[in-house]
């Protein structure tokens, strides 16, 4: 089996399973989810949206971000890991955006990467799901699953989505990218018993 045809079966078993992908991460506006993405860094996603609804009443723009001081912002996304440096860069990312942008999020990767705690990832999650630009965001789940269906060789995050955006039609990336993640929650998670990863059984045989 090629990996184009394994491909193409992880496509049609994910658009079965998952004909709607809503975003995991609460947001109202590419704002509230460049926040959200940038939060998400070696935390969870429910973790996140436990502490935003707050964050995000007190300041849901660059603007009112950026008039906070760091240890109030800090004091709203304590719970979750790495709560100091995230404060920095919330606050001086809306500073720049603010000084830069006019107020507004941009609208291209290398403006949104150039923003403190904005990695390649998150300038993708930003790009696919506020402003409908193809692109492949790789995580940890589609990381894994990639290599576990050899479609990837895992070497890292870069070659994984080099290979995705090779072997899936463009059209799909801002939606497969999601599927995968929630295939990888509920059938094979990373730790645990993986008895219902009916895919990647499918793909062995």
């Amino acid at each position: 089996m090629t990996k184009k045809q394994r491909a193409k079966i992880v496509m049609d078993e994910l658009e079965k399973l998952y004909p709607e992908v809503p975003i995991p991460l609460s947001h109202y506006s590419p704002f509230t989810l460049l926040v959200a993405v940038a939060l998400s860094a070696q935390t969870t996603d429910r973790k996140v949206n436990q502490v935003t609804p707050e964050l995000f009443k007190r300041a849901d723009t660059p603007q009112k971000m950026a008039a906070m001081e760091v240890d109030e912002i800090k004091e709203f996304i304590r719970e979750i890991g790495l709560s100091n440096q995230k404060a920095k860069n919330l606050k001086r990312m809306s500073e720049l955006l603010v000084e830069r942008h006019g107020g507004e999020v941009p609208q291209t990767f290398e403006e949104l990467e150039a923003l403190p705690g904005v990695g390649h990832k998150t300038a993708s999650v930003v790009m696919a799901q506020s402003f409908g630009v193809p692109a492949f965001p790789v995580d940890t789940h589609i990381h894994r699953l990639m290599k576990l269906w050899k479609l990837s060789d895992g070497k890292n995050v870069a070659q994984t989505e080099a290979d995705a955006k090779k072997l899936f039609p463009k059209n799909r990336w801002n939606k497969i990218h999601l599927q995968i993640i929630y295939y990888g929650r509920e059938y094979s998670p990373a730790k645990g018993k993986r008895e219902q990863d009916f895919i990647t059984r499918r793909l062995e045989i």
